[in-house]
């Protein structure tokens, strides 16, 4: 294997070594999948991204996302701290938006500001789709919490803007310190469902500039808790607009993440529900950490 350059940096972070932590390797295209895997494996990271090329295919950079488990086809802190990385060091600080190319389809990212590190950089996601609810019943015996804990005015579904997840409604901040997966009854749940992860949340934060607090348990892809999640908190934001959370068609918030863990991260959503579907962006903070060659 040749040596390839990385950078590390951290997403939705609003300083050096909050937020989720990313693997950027650049120039991997001439590695293959199993290569790839290997690699995302060694960083043990939720995610480890791969750039497969500095010039543009398509109108965009292709990139692929692994997690410790498997390549997927979006994910959300990924999307953001690649688009960073590219600005950065390939394409220059005047690009003001920075395609991606994943499996999932082409993702805008785009900077709102002058390239520094204040910037805030948006991702546009996919249109959110809605599918299987589950019994809070059992979603309570997987997060081994009470069924009191669930707020049961809005169903625990699953929701995709490219990668799923299951939205769980709670009714307190207590309730979402208090959520654990049981192992057992997770893996006998998530097997029937397409979503893998599960976020959960309530409108009670340890931060009054924030308006929602949330967790996000991803045990399936060898990640048992991550700090910052874009692609089920861009799933979170299609689901409150769906089913008038805040009681209105739009939402503009800053929700957090990753207090538990001792890695406090912010990321920021907007949505709208429009006649063609509802609209989602996730926002947030990219902060570079290192660089590197990987041998």
């Amino acid at each position: 294997m040749h040596r390839l350059p990385f950078f590390i940096v951290d997403v939705f972070a609003e300083a050096k070594y909050a937020g989720n932590q990313l693997a950027v390797f650049r120039g991997a295209g001439g590695l293959s999948t199993a290569e790839m895997q290997k690699i995302a494996r060694e960083m043990n990271y939720s995610e480890t991204t791969f750039l497969l090329s500095d010039e543009q295919q398509n109108g965009g950079y292709d990139v692929r996302i692994f997690t410790p488990e498997e390549e997927v086809p979006f994910a959300g802190h990924p999307t953001l701290g690649t688009a960073f990385v590219i600005q950065r060091e390939i394409a220059g600080k005047a690009a003001d938006t920075i395609v991606l190319n994943l499996r999932v389809g082409q993702i805008p990212v785009t900077f709102g500001g002058a390239g520094g590190e204040n910037d805030l950089l948006w991702m546009k996601q996919n249109q959110p789709v809605f599918g299987e609810t589950v019994d809070p019943q059992r979603i309570a015996k997987v997060l081994s919490i009470e069924e009191e804990d669930i707020d049961h005015r809005f169903p625990v579904q699953e929701v995709s803007t490219g990668l799923p997840s299951l939205i769980v409604p709670l009714n307190s901040l207590d309730a979402v310190k208090r959520s654990r997966t049981n192992r057992d009854e997770y893996f006998a749940l998530v097997d029937k469902l397409q979503a893998k992860a599960i976020l959960v949340f309530c409108p009670e934060t340890y931060s009054s500039q924030n308006q929602v607090n949330a967790r996000v348990f991803g045990d399936y892809f060898g990640v048992p808790e991550d700090p910052a999640t874009g692609s089920a908190n861009g799933n979170l934001a299609g689901y409150l607009v769906k089913h008038r959370y805040f009681g209105r068609t739009q939402i503009d918030l800053r929700v957090e993440q990753g207090y538990e863990i001792g890695r406090p991260s912010l990321l920021y959503l907007r949505a709208e529900e429009k006649a063609a579907g509802i609209e989602v962006s996730v926002g947030g903070h990219v902060v570079m950490v290192a660089k590197g060659e990987f041998v």
